[in-house]
């Protein structure tokens, strides 16, 4: 199973009430997202949208070649490169 928890969402999202937490005056009702639940298909999407912006305003480039691949010149002769690597097995 995928574990993003608390990602950010772009759109709203509603979800029927959890089982054992059906209040008793809306029994009808939905529950408004505020985040990333647990297995939401959203979730691993928008953690990478989240991490690629931390590593932009890390001044990190992002590779054209390869989107798993990040550059930062850190002198004239140095660069430093991230390379992130996501086991989703």
């Amino acid at each position: 199973k995928t574990a993003f928890l608390h990602g950010e969402l772009e759109e709203e999202l509603y979800m029927e009430q959890p089982e054992g937490c059906i209040s008793e005056d809306g029994e009808n009702k939905v529950c408004l997202l505020k985040k990333s639940l647990y297995g939401l298909k959203q979730s691993p999407r928008q953690w990478n949208k989240r991490f690629n912006r931390f590593m932009i305003d890390q001044n990190f480039i992002r590779s054209e070649h390869d989107a798993c691949v990040y550059v930062k010149q850190v002198s004239e002769q140095e660069h430093l490169y991230l390379l992130l690597y996501v086991d989703d097995m």
